[in-house]
């Protein structure tokens, strides 16, 4: 598994995607509005969509049938594992910058 960090300058935006869709399925403007209570800022939707697509393209996420006029996706079981390696690097890499700043 490649990572996130391919994902390039969508990496971020597709982190925040993943974490939103880790507790079920949801639709772009669901998805926009659970990442801004989140992170405190709303994507735009063509950040959105563009890490959508990319996040397509690894197999990390899958379009569900329409609902509404609305396309829901969900987190495949690819997804899930990159979403988990992601927070466990970010949780090692967090316990070091507090463990240097503590030395500090």
């Amino acid at each position: 598994m490649a990572g996130l960090a391919d994902l390039g300058r969508f990496s971020e935006p597709a982190l925040h995607i993943l974490i939103s869709l880790a507790s079920g399925p949801r639709h772009g403007y669901a998805m926009q509005d659970d990442i801004g209570e989140l992170t405190g800022a709303r994507p735009g939707p063509g950040t959105l969509y563009g890490a959508i697509r990319r996040l397509e393209e690894h197999a990390y996420i899958e379009a569900l049938p329409e609902q509404d006029r609305r396309k829901p996706y969900r987190l495949t079981d690819t997804g899930r594992a990159a979403l988990g390696a992601e927070l466990q690097r970010m949780r090692s890499l967090a316990a070091t910058g507090l463990r240097r700043l503590a030395v500090a």
